[in-house]
């Protein structure tokens, strides 16, 4: 089997990073941001947002809570979840 070109390499590990880079669903913006509000479930934001970058959870006794970070480039949105229902959205976005 021939051994691919330099060129070759790097134009699959191009286009490798182009399709990892795209699995995260989709882009954040204002506007589907504005779309999650206060009540919503997890399920319904990650249907609008897509995945979260990162997840941390804390579960007291009466009170479990979720927090939802997603990042995109330098900025980010901040969702937190009370009971499994939105409590509260931050974000840094600009348009």
């Amino acid at each position: 089997m021939k051994k691919p070109s330099r060129s070759q390499f790097f134009t699959l590990l191009l286009a490798a990073a182009l399709l990892l880079g795209g699995c995260d669903g989709k882009r954040i913006t204002k506007a589907n941001v504005a779309e999650v509000s206060e009540g919503m479930s997890r399920k319904q934001v990650e249907s609008i947002l897509g995945p979260p970058t990162s997840v941390d959870s804390t579960n007291l006794l009466i009170l479990k809570k979720v927090t939802y970070v997603y990042q995109q480039g330098g900025e980010s949105v901040t969702i937190v979840f009370t009971n499994d229902k939105v409590a509260s959205k931050e974000s840094s976005l600009h348009d």
